[in-house]
């Protein structure tokens, strides 16, 4: 399990328009990497929206952001455009990256389990340790948070 203080995971994965992304290339930038179930559900929308929505203000603390999934990359090219997105989403169908950073589990819903991503982001340091991890995030005010936090360094 990762903890704060942790190194971040290297990874290296397409993202909405085919390019690789590796996130040591943001190295020297805070990167807020945030975890997602599915394109184009209600919440996992909300959220992306909300990043879209504050994007100006995340820029000028100097920071980027990666939301992952482990849709494709077609999913998370039409998911991006429909709702015009200014940051990558980054394709993991294989579930590495979800494996790396723990947020791969086991979910309940109406009584039946399943494998799932549990909404999860983590803040990244520009020497690319994690700075802070949101478990179990919660949609309505977590970019506020994210803000909070960023400002808080």
């Amino acid at each position: 399990m990762l903890k704060e203080g942790d190194a971040a995971p290297d990874f290296t994965a397409k993202d909405d328009r085919g390019r690789e992304v590796a996130l040591k290339e943001f190295r020297g930038k805070k990167v807020i990497l945030y975890f997602y179930p599915k394109d184009n559900t209600s919440g996992c929308t909300k959220e992306a929206c909300d990043f879209r929505d504050h994007f100006a203000r995340i820029k000028r603390r100097d920071a980027i952001v990666l939301g992952v999934s482990p849709d494709t990359e077609k999913s998370h090219e039409k998911f991006r455009t429909k709702f015009e997105l200014p940051f990558p989403l980054v394709a993991d169908p294989d579930k590495t990256i979800v494996s790396a950073y723990g947020v791969w589990k086991e979910k309940s819903m109406y009584g039946r389990k399943y494998m799932g991503v549990e909404r999860t982001t983590f803040i990244i340091d520009e020497r690319g340790k994690i700075e802070k991890i949101f478990s179990k995030v919660k949609v309505p005010g977590h970019v506020d948070q994210v803000l909070e936090e960023l400002s808080s360094k």
